[in-house]
């Protein structure tokens, strides 16, 4: 689809030349003779750039330029005169024109400026899309009230140069966290850069951190920048800090202090201007204790410190994570997404997460791609998170009866009641959720499998969210 450029002006015969020329070069032209055509137009059609003469009749050029930019901000506008002054090209450029141009035009001259503002209103268009993406992918999904309180922490903590100390287990979401933080600052359009201490050899974190000098080690071919002075304007995230050895403790601390440092086998003092956030799965103030971390480097760090809660301690949130991870795994392999059962939502809230939500993505993962149908029930869950469930009903081998397995000694009336879901829940996934044949196999009254339903808590899946 070929894209449209709008051109204004008050002398026929520069409309009709631009209209050609540029309908020659692939364009849909729309013309207007007056400022006054110009909003109606735009409002029904908003063009990808306008050619813009400044002396009209009244509204002229920069009072259109100005509704215009009103209307649209980000519209392209190329100013047009033939009685220009440095003034008047620096007023529109204030008020927002792409550029200006002299007349006599020379049509060339028009064609290639044209050519590179639509060019580089491409490319802003696909910068501000990938960072609504990576903003969606960088997404902090949860309704609990540990994540509604972190939430509130990211936000009061971000807009502010001070130091964070992230805590967690592993798969809680501290980059996330970290990358949240930055995203909200006055750093935001700065560089985010991330180093993973535990992953770095310890004879290469140093160099990896404060970059090297040309020859100061056999095969140091020419200067490196380190990490912090590629993230210098934005922001550092040192991820597992506690695995970083004592010595480069010390080099970082006195980074922090000094906001400058040495690169390796150099002696000028290279400095900088980096917001430093740590995190670590580790319990800090018990390796300090045992002497594996330095307690000043950990009061530099700490002054906003942050906790990335377990899954185990936002259950609530998981059907709210798992559909969310659903989506965005069906968007990226293409395929439809699907539904989870009750059931399979209650075994899911009732497994204790080692992994936390990074492993609850696997799971969301797998589920789309191997589950067999479009309702993901819960034997499709793996075996683990089935057995994890405190009173699990099986099917047991050679019998269409479940077998209760039950945790603990529990009432009759309760491992009855248990023992009646499972098996009426089985039975309406076995007939993909439809009451009429499900009650002819319990040989029961629809009505009466309505009301056990109810009493049970047995919703269908349409009832769950996506």
């Amino acid at each position: 689809m070929s894209e449209t450029i709008l051109v204004v002006d008050d002398e026929p015969a520069i409309l009709s030349t631009l209209s050609g020329i540029l309908s020659d070069e692939g364009y849909e032209v729309q013309t207007a003779e007056s400022g006054l055509e110009v909003i109606p137009i735009v409002q029904a059609k908003p063009p990808a750039l306008v050619l813009l003469d400044i002396w009209m009749p009244e509204p002229d050029g920069i009072e259109t330029l100005q509704r215009l930019k009103t209307f649209i901000p980000d519209l392209i506008v190329i100013m047009m005169s033939g009685h220009g002054s440095i003034e008047t090209a620096v007023k529109a450029i204030k008020l927002g024109a792409y550029d200006y141009i002299e007349k006599p035009l020379s049509l060339e001259k028009v064609v290639l400026m044209v050519k590179h503002a639509l060019n580089e209103f491409r490319l802003q268009e696909e910068n501000r899309s990938l960072k609504r993406l990576v903003a969606k992918k960088y997404e902090m999904v949860g309704a609990s009230r540990a994540i509604l309180r972190l939430k509130e922490q990211i936000r009061l903590a971000a807009p502010s140069n001070s130091r964070v100390l992230i805590s967690g287990e592993n798969g809680t979401g501290k980059e996330l966290i970290a990358r949240m933080i930055h995203s909200a600052s006055p750093r935001r359009n700065a560089p985010f850069l991330e180093v993973n201490c535990a992953a770095i050899p310890e004879n290469l974190i140093e160099s990896e951190l404060f970059g090297y000098e040309k020859g100061a080690f056999t095969g140091a071919a020419q200067r490196k920048k380190g990490q912090f002075e590629l993230a210098s304007g934005g922001t550092l995230f040192l991820d597992e800090i506690g695995d970083m050895t004592l010595a480069t403790q010390a080099k970082v601390l006195r980074a922090l202090q000094e906001q400058a440092f040495m690169r390796v086998g150099g002696h000028e003092r290279v400095h900088v201007d980096v917001r430093v956030i740590a995190a670590s799965n580790k319990e800090l103030p018990t390796e300090i204790k045992a002497g594996r971390f330095r307690d000043d480097l950990y009061y530099r760090l700490n002054v906003i410190p942050l906790h990335a809660p377990p899954l185990r301690e936002r259950i609530d949130d998981i059907p709210l994570l798992i559909s969310y991870f659903i989506k965005e795994v069906a968007e990226e392999q293409r395929i439809r997404p699907k539904r989870l059962t009750s059931e399979a939502f209650d075994l899911l809230k009732q497994y204790q997460w080692p992994g936390n939500v990074r492993e609850l993505k696997n799971i969301a993962e797998r589920l789309l791609i191997m589950a067999p149908t479009p309702i993901i029930s819960s034997h499709d869950l793996p075996e683990f998170i089935k057995d994890s469930a405190p009173y699990l009903q099986d099917a047991a081998p050679g019998h269409g009866q479940p077998k209760p397995r039950p945790a603990g000694p529990k009432p009759l009336k309760e491992a009855r009641s248990t023992f009646e879901r499972a098996h009426i829940l089985s039975e309406l996934e076995a007939n993909d959720w439809n009451i009429p044949q499900t009650a002819e196999a319990l040989k029961i009254e629809r009505t009466h499998l309505y009301r056990k339903m109810k009493v049970l808590g047995i919703k269908a899946p349409t009832e769950n969210p996506l």
